[in-house]
C-alpha cells in the first residue's frame, strides 16, 4: 500500500521554489537517459541546502515515503528513475550547485552535489588546477551522481575512479541525520569507512550533499596521439612500451575497434578519420608532458619513432595532433561513440571490466563467441585499456526491421551469455555505470552468496525502512 505523501510538510520546508508538482515540469525527469525505464512521481523536491535535505528526509522517514536522489539524470542503468507505481518522490540536488571552496594550496575543492562536472573543470582550470575525471556527459553529470556511482571515465589509468578522488563527504543518512565527513584526513582509523560505503552506493544508503575532491596541477604541456593497430594485443604492448620509455605520463589510453570508429565518421557531422587508411584497431592516447619541460614533445617523438622503426610492436600508422583543435577532434571521435551507436541502431550494450592483461583476449574471444552463438549478429568493443573497462556491444542482424521484437526474444539470453563470459574471465558485470535497475537481477544471479548477503545486511542496517532509492542495486530475494 502506498504511503500518503505529506505535501504540505515538504512545502513548508522548501518553499515555492523548492517543490515541483506540475506534471509537465516533472515529466522530463521520469525517464532514464537511455529511454529504457519510465517512472512516476507526484513531486520533485529541490532543496537548496544540506539542512533542507535533512528536513525532507526526516519527513520522508516519518511517513514512510520513498525518495529517489537525482542529479543530472545521466544514469546508464536506470539508477535515478523513480518506480512506475508513483510511490516515490524525486529528490533533486540540482539547486545545490555551489563550489564552496577551491584551495589551490591544498589541491582540493569542496563542491555541493549539484555541481556539474564541466563547471568544476572550468573553476579549477581558472586557478591553475584540474579535476582529473572526465567523461562524455560532463556537461550534465553532477558531482553527487558521479560519487554515488563511483564514476570512472577516461583518466582512471593515472588518477583512479571517484573512490580515489574523494577526500571527504557530507551526506544525509536515512533518518535525516547529517554525516559531517568533509575533513580531508589522510589517516582516520575510527572503524568502518562511511565515506567509502556511500561512494558507489547509488543513493541506497543516504544522500551525498557535498564532497571534498582532490585536484591536481594543470597540464602545461600535453600531446594527443592516434595509432592504427592490427589487434588489441598490440595496443596493450604499446601501452607497456610507452610506460617503460616515458614513465607515468599517460593520462588516458583508449582502444577502439574499427566498427565504432566508423559509426562516428558516418553519423556524427564534422568528424573525420584521423588516419589515411582505416585500421582494424585504434588507440587514442593522451600524454601529460609537463614534467619534461620544453623537451617533452621531442622526447615523445623520439620514443614513438623508435617504436615505429624497431618493429617490436607492429604499428600500422600514427598521427600526433598538431594543435588543441586537432586534439579535440580526436577525442570527439571517442566521446561520441555512444551517440553514433544509437544513430546506427541501438545495440545491446555492456559496460564490463576484466583484468587488464586479459582485456585484449576478451575483446576478441567474446566477439567471436557471440557471433557464433547468435548467428547474424555482429559484436565489437571499445574501452579504457589501462583499467580493463570494456564497452562491449552486440548488434542485431543486418536488415532486421523488428528490433524491439528481436530484443524481447533474444536480449535476455545475449545478456546472460555475455555476463557469463565476463565472470569466467574473472571480471565484473559493471565497470563504471553502476547496477541501478538494469543489472540488479544479474548481480543477484552471478554474485557469490557472501556478496549479496553483505549488500543486504548493509542496506537493512542503514536504511531499515527501505525508503532510499528503492529497487536499485540490491538484488531481490527472487534474484539471488
Amino acid at each position: 500500500m502506498t504511503a500518503p505523501i505529506p505535501f504540505n510538510a515538504f512545502a513548508d520546508i522548501l518553499g515555492p521554489k523548492g517543490m515541483i508538482t506540475d506534471p509537465d515540469d516533472i515529466a522530463p525527469w521520469l525517464t532514464d537517459w537511455r529511454g529504457h525505464y519510465h517512472g512516476a512521481a507526484a513531486a520533485i523536491l529541490s532543496p537548496a541546502s544540506t539542512q533542507e535535505v535533512a528536513a525532507c528526509v526526516r519527513i520522508a522517514a516519518e511517513h514512510g515515503v520513498p525518495l529517489v536522489p537525482q542529479g543530472g539524470n545521466t544514469s546508464m542503468v536506470g539508477g535515478a528513475t523513480p518506480p512506475s507505481d508513483g510511490s516515490a518522490l524525486i529528490l533533486s540536488l540540482r539547486r545545490m550547485n555551489r563550489i564552496r571552496k577551491l584551495d589551490t594550496a591544498a589541491n582540493q575543492a569542496v563542491c555541493e552535489a549539484g555541481v556539474i562536472l564541466s563547471t568544476l573543470h572550468e573553476a579549477a582550470e581558472a586557478q591553475g588546477r584540474r579535476f582529473p575525471l572526465s567523461l562524455g556527459a560532463k556537461g550534465s553529470a553532477t558531482i553527487g551522481g558521479l560519487i554515488s556511482t563511483n564514476a570512472g571515465g577516461t583518466q582512471v589509468l593515472r588518477h583512479g575512479t571517484m573512490r580515489g578522488l574523494v577526500d571527504g563527504i557530507e551526506a544525509v543518512l536515512t533518518d535525516g541525520s547529517i554525516y559531517e565527513g568533509l575533513a580531508p584526513l589522510k589517516k582516520d582509523n575510527r572503524g568502518y569507512d562511511l565515506k567509502q560505503l556511500l561512494i558507489g552506493a547509488e543513493g541506497t544508503l543516504g544522500i551525498v550533499t557535498a564532497a571534498t575532491l582532490r585536484l591536481v596541477p594543470a597540464i602545461t604541456r600535453s600531446a594527443t596521439a592516434w595509432f592504427g593497430l592490427a589487434s588489441p594485443h598490440d595496443a596493450l604492448a604499446l601501452l607497456r612500451a610507452l610506460e617503460a620509455r616515458l614513465g607515468p605520463v599517460i593520462e588516458g589510453f583508449e582502444v577502439m575497434a574499427a566498427e565504432p570508429v566508423g559509426f562516428v565518421i558516418d553519423h556524427i557531422p564534422g568528424t573525420r578519420a584521423p588516419l589515411a587508411s582505416p585500421a582494424p584497431w585504434n588507440a587514442l592516447i593522451e600524454f601529460d608532458l609537463s614534467g619534461f619541460g620544453e623537451t617533452g614533445h621531442a622526447q615523445l617523438e623520439a620514443a614513438l619513432e623508435q617504436l615505429m622503426t624497431d618493429g617490436a610492436i607492429p604499428l600500422l600508422d600514427a598521427a600526433i595532433a598538431q594543435n588543441e583543435a586537432q586534439s579535440r577532434d580526436f577525442w570527439r571521435i571517442r566521446e561520441t561513440i555512444p551517440e553514433a551507436e544509437r544513430a546506427a541502431g541501438f545495440p545491446i550494450a555492456f559496460d564490463v571490466s576484466v583484468p587488464i592483461n586479459a582485456m585484449p583476449d576478451f575483446m576478441l574471444s567474446a566477439a567471436d563467441a557471440c557471433i557464433a552463438r547468435f548467428p547474424g549478429t555482429t559484436a565489437t568493443s571499445y574501452g579504457h585499456l589501462g583499467d580493463g573497462n570494456v564497452h562491449f556491444h552486440v548488434r542485431a542482424p543486418v536488415g532486421l526491421t523488428d528490433y524491439p521484437g528481436w530484443l524481447k526474444t533474444s536480449g535476455e539470453e545475449i545478456r546472460h551469455y555475455v555476463h557469463d563470459l565476463v565472470v569466467a574471465a574473472g571480471g565484473s558485470i559493471s565497470a563504471e555505470h553502476g547496477i541501478g535497475q538494469s543489472k540488479r537481477a544479474e548481480l543477484g544471479r552471478l554474485s557469490a552468496p557472501a556478496r549479496v548477503k553483505a549488500l543486504r545486511a548493509i542496506k537493512t542496517a542503514l536504511d531499515p525502512q527501505g525508503i532510499m532509492n528503492p529497487g536499485k542495486l540490491i538484488p531481490l530475494a527472487s534474484e539471488a
